[in-house]
């Protein structure tokens, strides 16, 4: 039988989806569909048309935004004892009027103590995205009040007002409606990049114009990256971190040189030991606070739970590419991306998913990855951001660089731009093969440490083994 969840598409808003997605686990298991062999569009266009009725109120904190002031003794005489650690806070320019985004982690806290020693006037604001507060009784507590708390506490601490703004519903519909509708077609969405360019660059600041119109002269937040202004006028460049590792560039890929021109990030130049140790110079109360981990708007939900609530199960065939031979049942292919090992629960591995055939809700796999005749050095982007607002020369920048992915691998490259069906598409070759290439990742752009943009990944030259089946015989 064929698992469904009650709704695809959001409630009216996005609390009330919460409020679905916790009926919907005790509904799970009675769920049925007709036919187990209903492919995978007639089956997410049938659950499409079921929709929830209730309509609960939404809490105080999901309506309104709330500022909480520090004491009236609160002071910040802290300054780092090296400082070359404001070179990113803007030192030398006139006092700054900014926004803070505070999420209750170590670099966003560090960030706003920086600009407070670099002597700009800050305001912090932590952004409450999408139904977190839901599942306090599905889970052991609700997981954005400790970081709310945190950050209550930090501003106690540096002695700046903290305000909470409630985007619970603009979060369900640019990124979370979007993320979910690219993995029912079987493609790798990345939230976090629509998170940056949509949400916390992108909505957050339409907030601010209307709520505080013409207050603040930046946005800062505790990104590993850095921006770079030559002269007022000049474009801004984003370049990347101090620490290669956590660099996260690729997550601000999609941004507008419009959006990069009004932000900060004060840490985005040093290591992580460095933005502890000044945590812990600056007496901040989350100086030891471990790092969040994972999509921003889950919180403590696994992914592959949330997923099966909102596009269900649809069990179909797993097939080895090289036999033709159905080895076992998967859940449904939205479940598996290319190159992954994990979940298949097939004996005699490892198995690797070597391909999906979205169709017909067939998953391929092989346990000779590594050796298939599978294009693993070439890939077609399109859908192209480019930071600067203009089209770089790509084909000609010596040294050009590329990620497929968030972390510190990096690869030469080389690249040719074409025209596919009239959309501007391009040709990609890295210097070596990557085994994870998926459509709909994202692939960003370098000359040198700059960061020029991005473009994701399509399906034609990715994961192309395993759509004709082999002989079945």
């Amino acid at each position: 039988a064929t698992r469904e969840r009650t709704s695809l598409s959001p409630p009216r808003d996005a609390v009330d989806a919460a409020r679905a997605f916790v009926r919907a686990r005790s509904m799970f298991s009675s769920a049925r569909v007709a036919s187990a062999g209903a492919d995978a569009s007639a089956s997410t266009s049938n659950v499409s048309r079921r929709r929830s009725n209730s309509r609960p109120k939404r809490s105080r904190a999901a309506r309104a935004s709330r500022l909480l002031r520090p004491r009236a003794s609160a002071a910040f005489d802290w300054t780092p004892s090296d400082p070359r650690a404001l070179r990113l806070a803007e030192p030398g320019a006139k006092p700054l009027r900014v926004a803070v985004l505070l999420s209750g982690g170590v670099d966003s806290s560090v960030a706003l103590a920086l600009l407070r020693a670099a002597g700009h006037e800050c305001v912090a604001f932590y952004l409450q995205i999408w139904f977190q507060e839901d599942f306090r009784n599905t889970w052991d507590q609700c997981p954005w009040e400790e970081d709310l708390r945190v950050a209550e506490s930090v501003c106690e601490r540096v002695g700046v007002p903290l305000e909470t703004v409630p985007l619970t519903d603009e979060y369900w519909n640019l990124v979370v409606k979007d993320s979910v509708e690219e993995i029912r077609k079987g493609r790798t969405p990345n939230p976090d990049v629509l998170c940056n360019s949509r949400v916390k660059f992108g909505a957050f600041r339409e907030w601010l114009a209307r709520t505080h119109p013409g207050e603040f002269d930046r946005v800062a937040s505790g990104h590993y990256a850095a921006v770079e202004r030559a002269d007022v006028g000049e474009l801004a460049r984003l370049v990347m971190s101090g620490d290669a590792f956590k660099d996260q560039t690729y997550f601000l890929a999609d941004l507008s040189q419009e959006q990069l021109g009004s932000v900060c990030f004060p840490v985005g130049g040093m290591p992580k030991a460095e933005i502890r140790a000044l945590a812990a110079s600056a007496e901040l109360p989350n100086a030891g606070r471990k790092d969040s981990q994972g999509i921003c708007f889950l919180g403590k939900v696994k992914f592959s739970e949330f997923i099966a609530e909102h596009l269900g199960e649809m069990p179909g065939d797993i097939i080895e590419v090289e036999s033709g031979k159905v080895l076992g049942k998967h859940r449904a292919y939205w479940f598996h991306t290319i190159g992954q090992r994990s979940g298949l629960f097939l004996h005699g591995g490892p198995w690797y998913v070597a391909g999906k055939d979205c169709v017909n809700n067939i998953v391929y796999v092989t346990r000779d990855y590594y050796s298939l005749d599978k294009a693993r050095d070439t890939f077609t982007v399109a859908g192209f951001n480019w930071i600067s607002g203009q089209e770089p020369p790509l084909e000609s920048i010596e040294g050009l660089r590329v990620k497929v992915r968030h972390g510190e691998n990096i690869y030469a490259c080389s690249f040719q731009f074409k025209d596919v069906d009239g959309e501007r598409c391009g040709e990609v070759k890295i210097g070596q093969d990557d085994q994870g290439l998926a459509p709909g990742q994202y692939a960003v752009f370098y000359d040198g440490d700059t960061c020029l943009g991005c473009g994701k990944i399509l399906e034609p030259n990715v994961g192309a083994i395993g759509f004709v089946p082999a002989s079945r015989e």
